[in-house]
């Protein structure tokens, strides 16, 4: 219960941070009222490209996402829902709120239950759309509190740089982020996470892709290792369902191709409802 508290009171933070402060000239109800034309203008401005499976986009989303994850063991597949997750929303022209879904993960022996709230505020430093210059910068800030049966013993956060650079129908996205734990770094350390996807857009709506993630711990019990996947994989979209509702599709498979790594061959499904 603890853990849900301080989830909601970062929260509160974030979107007090995240929303401008109401004045004469601009109601609460206006700024409601408002809303989907500023997310139209706010992605307007940067390129059109399509989330990566694994790499969390610089591109500013409005959305909800959410991914169910394979992990093969010895005695059969593991399951995550929604894979950290959720809704994903853009209450001002350059920043973003992401209010994930707790994982839910099940075993394959064992109780099932919830993981870590994870929250994240993005804000968008530089961007130019395929006409301008097809680019972007983003800042994040990232947190995951302690929360159901799987819960770690304490919250972190990790900030992030992600930027990312298109040449016709391709592009690349990359993030480096730093995990800050706020206790307990003898044994997890402040490992360092460097994603890129690499993406090539065909028949208008198959993004191919293949993506590079990973994590170097320099302190913690893990020090002096790293982990690399290369992960293929292939979203589809967006299909537009109805008005502004949309939808994407994709899947990928991460694939060790270092010796240490915490598991392997973890295949990803990653259904979107963009809006």
């Amino acid at each position: 219960m603890k853990g849900f508290l301080n989830y909601l009171a970062l929260l509160l933070v974030t979107l007090a941070l995240a929303v401008p402060t109401v004045t004469a000239q601009e109601s609460a109800a206006g700024y409601f009222a408002n809303w989907f034309p500023r997310v139209t203008k706010t992605q307007a401005e940067q390129p059109r490209w399509i989330t990566p499976l694994y790499t969390t986009t610089p591109r500013l989303e409005e959305e909800f996402r959410a991914d169910i994850t394979w992990t093969p063991t010895a005695a059969g597949n593991s399951l995550n829902y929604f894979g950290g997750k959720g809704l994903e929303l853009i209450p001002t022209e350059h920043t973003e709120i992401i209010l994930g879904v707790p994982p839910y993960q099940v075993p394959v022996k064992g109780p099932d239950g919830f993981s870590n709230v994870p929250l994240t505020l993005k804000y968008r430093f530089l961007a130019a759309n395929e006409e301008q210059g097809n680019y972007i910068v983003t800042g994040f800030l990232a947190s995951s509190i302690p929360y159901g049966r799987f819960a770690s013993s304490y919250a972190s956060i990790t900030p992030t740089i992600a930027f990312g650079k298109g040449f016709g129908n391709f592009d690349f996205q990359s993030t480096i982020g730093w995990t800050i734990p706020t206790g307990g770094r003898q044994k997890s350390g402040t490992p360092v996470a460097y994603n890129t996807a690499f993406q090539y857009r065909v028949l208008r709506k198959l993004w191919p892709e293949v993506e590079v993630n990973a994590t170097f711990w320099p302190n913690g019990s893990l020090s002096g290792d790293k982990q690399v996947f290369l992960s293929p994989g292939l979203v589809a979209g967006r299909f537009h369902l109805w008005r502004r509702l949309g939808m994407s599709i994709g899947g990928g498979e991460q694939i060790a191709v270092t010796h240490f790594h915490q598991f392997n061959h973890a295949k990803t499904l990653s259904i979107r409802f963009p809006f």
